[in-house]
């Protein structure tokens, strides 16, 4: 190893490269070597450069999003609005004000953060932020029904993303499930035979990521909400992808809207912050605010609260939904989906115009109309029109140059579909244009 360390090509990279990696990538390449996998490089310093340069990288890296999955789980959900950016910036460079009165100087709660925005935009009574939708939920449960039975319909008993169920997360909040009707059809007299001296709450869930269609039917929120009042209960509704803002003029009305659960009288309010709120990963509370006190009470509001990064981008998001307006043009994921059919095919052109100038002597990329997908659980089944650039990867294959572009220097991430690599500029934002045709002209390089 040192004589390998010592050679030119190799001893050169201790110049710009740390020696722990150099060391590390120089056994790595000695170890595949010997057990014959790609046989002994031709060229020591070339293998080893290429290994310290993939081990220098950090493992979570910005990448260009071309898939047209909106709210992409993977690649991170939402993109944060301008705004939203600063304010991390603000508070992550210094100190802050997370748990201190800077009028009574003494020590205050970081749960203030946000939640006067919160309950604004939604007409809640009080609100509460912690870092996930899913401990939100366990959070609220466990207050409301530990060791009580929650009563929910067997066709809401859905999977979220990663494996996880709502009966495993209810479980955990200590409650007890009480399933009631059908998978697809409950009626009110199936909660009403349900409820009892040993029922803690009402959980109605949104199915944000599938759609039932046909022979079914399920009571309304109100009409829920009126029965568990009537019997002492609270009902708490997990929305999921946290809507504020109303869509509908754009053909997608799918999605019940936090403010629409809220007045339909439901006691706790359950959503997420990082999806078409836009914002931050976030579970957020909005409701009552005795059972929000309560929460705030928990112990297990400690073991899942936000950090500060988190609270000053859900709260400079928020600041954006006083104006409609506003966040429909400042926030990423509003923007993306409100699009319309002229402005994509004019990006798409932009894009294609783009890569062809890069790669001049590759086959020119050519339209095609196909279809964005919001994502993250939310408005599944929407039709969202959009213009595909379509890159023919020649003999290597679609996979093979999709493989190289996620690979690149900036990662970008595309779909395959027909044997083609395809790109949607709904997901790419029209600065980055130049990465991307830089990215394909390197693939193609190759």
């Amino acid at each position: 190893m040192e004589r390998l360390l010592q050679e030119p090509s190799v001893s050169v990279l201790l110049e710009s490269t740390p020696r722990s990696v150099v060391v590390a990538a120089a056994r790595e390449a000695v170890a595949r070597a010997r057990k014959g996998r790609g046989g002994v490089p031709e060229n020591w310093g070339a293998e080893i450069a290429e290994r310290a340069k993939r081990m220098a990288r950090r493992s979570l890296r910005p990448v260009l999003n071309a898939t047209g999955v909106v709210l992409h789980t993977n690649l991170g959900r939402a993109p944060l609005a301008a705004s939203a950016l600063d304010a991390v910036a603000a508070v992550a460079s210094g100190y802050s004000a997370l748990e201190f009165d800077l009028e009574a100087g003494t020590r205050g709660q970081r749960t203030d953060h946000g939640r006067r925005l919160l309950a604004e935009l939604t007409g809640a009574e009080d609100a509460l932020a912690v870092n996930n939708a899913a401990s939100a939920l366990i959070l609220a449960l466990n207050t409301v029904a530990e060791g009580l039975e929650v009563v929910v319909s067997r066709g809401e008993l859905v999977e979220i993303g990663g494996s996880f169920r709502i009966p495993d997360i209810l479980r955990k909040s200590g409650a007890r499930l009480r399933e009631v009707g059908t998978t697809n059809r409950t009626h009110l007299d199936d909660y009403i035979r349900a409820l009892g001296p040993a029922t803690g709450a009402i959980l109605k869930v949104h199915q944000s990521n599938f759609v039932q269609s046909g022979f079914v039917h399920a009571p309304h929120a109100v009409d829920l909400a009126r029965l568990a009042h009537d019997h002492r209960v609270p009902l708490v509704h997990d929305v999921g992808s946290g809507l504020l803002s109303d869509l509908s003029s754009f053909g997608l009305n799918s999605e019940p809207r936090v403010a629409d659960a809220v007045a339909d009288g439901a006691d706790l309010v359950v959503f997420s912050g990082d999806k078409l709120l836009g914002g931050p990963q976030t579970g957020c509370l909005v409701g009552s605010a005795a059972l929000l006190g309560r929460c705030r009470a928990n112990p297990l509001a400690r073991a899942s609260r936000a950090d500060k990064m988190t609270l000053a981008a859900l709260e400079a998001t928020l600041e954006l939904y006083r104006d409609p307006a506003v966040a429909l043009r400042e926030i990423p994921v509003l923007r993306m989906l409100t699009l319309s059919a002229g402005e994509l095919e004019q990006r798409a052109r932009a894009l294609a115009a783009a890569i062809a100038a890069a790669c001049p002597a590759a086959p020119p990329p050519r339209l095609a109309a196909g279809h964005s997908v919001t994502g993250g659980g939310s408005f599944p089944g929407a039709d969202l029109p959009t213009t595909l650039v379509v890159l023919d990867p020649g003999p290597r294959g679609a996979d093979a140059l999709a493989l190289t572009l996620r690979l690149g220097d900036v990662p970008v991430v595309a779909r395959v579909e027909d044997r083609m690599v395809v790109l949607d500029p709904r997901t790419l934002p029209v600065h980055a244009f130049p990465d991307v045709a830089a990215a394909v002209a390197a693939a193609c390089a190759e």
